[in-house]
């Protein structure tokens, strides 16, 4: 298992390997993290690959996170394993919405679907992708579903048409108006008086 004294010592390693190329790390929840500024990430997870110390071999997942009210609203997170250290990693990077950032295929070539689904959930651009298209959301799909700004109803549903025997995409109507369905909640009272309130008084 891998103590505190261990993800420190890696920490200090990379710190001191990464150099300038470096925008902060810690260690946290019993993992390491990293930031790097965006042009680096390529040449950042080639040395986390391939120094010895590190041997992050495997890319386990790649996704976005919105901060609407940041001025580089969105982090791309890199989450990486070693097994050979048995340590798990997270490497962001802070990218502004319309920048694109480099494709890490040329690194972890996994990352192909996984940079789709961040253009599609978060419309962030990965420069160098050989095929960056929508992979979750139907053609023609218009925004970004995990960004936080984008409508809870979406802008468009779709359902199948009998008559024309395909689906058919059209703007969202809701079936009824908005009602609040309290059902007693045991962490907030009603705003309704119960049967039996009144001997209380």
């Amino acid at each position: 298992m891998t103590t505190t004294d261990d993800l420190t010592e890696l920490k200090a390693h990379i710190d001191a390997s990464l150099g300038e190329g470096l925008i902060s790390s810690e260690v946290a929840f019993g993992e390491l993290n990293v930031t790097v500024p965006c042009s680096k990430i390529v040449e950042t997870l080639k040395f986390l690959r391939d120094d010895p110390m590190c041997r992050f071999l495997q890319l386990i997942d790649l996704c976005g996170v919105d901060y609407p009210e940041r001025r580089k609203r969105f982090d791309v997170v890199y989450h990486l394993l070693s097994m050979h250290g048995n340590v798990r990693m997270r490497v962001k990077i802070p990218v502004a919405d319309g920048d694109a950032c480099p494709s890490v295929m040329s690194v972890y070539p996994c990352a192909d679907w996984y940079e789709r689904e961040t253009f599609d959930m978060y419309g962030i651009v990965f420069e160098g992708h050989p095929d960056l298209r929508r992979i979750l959301t139907d053609y023609g799909f218009e925004g970004h579903p995990l960004r936080k700004d984008f409508p809870l109803t979406g802008h468009t549903e779709v359902r199948w048409d009998d008559e024309q025997s395909r689906v058919v995409s059209e703007p969202v109507q809701l079936t009824q108006e908005y009602r609040n369905f309290d059902y007693l909640s045991p962490w907030k009272g009603g705003e309704y008086e119960l049967p039996g309130d009144e001997k209380a008084s």
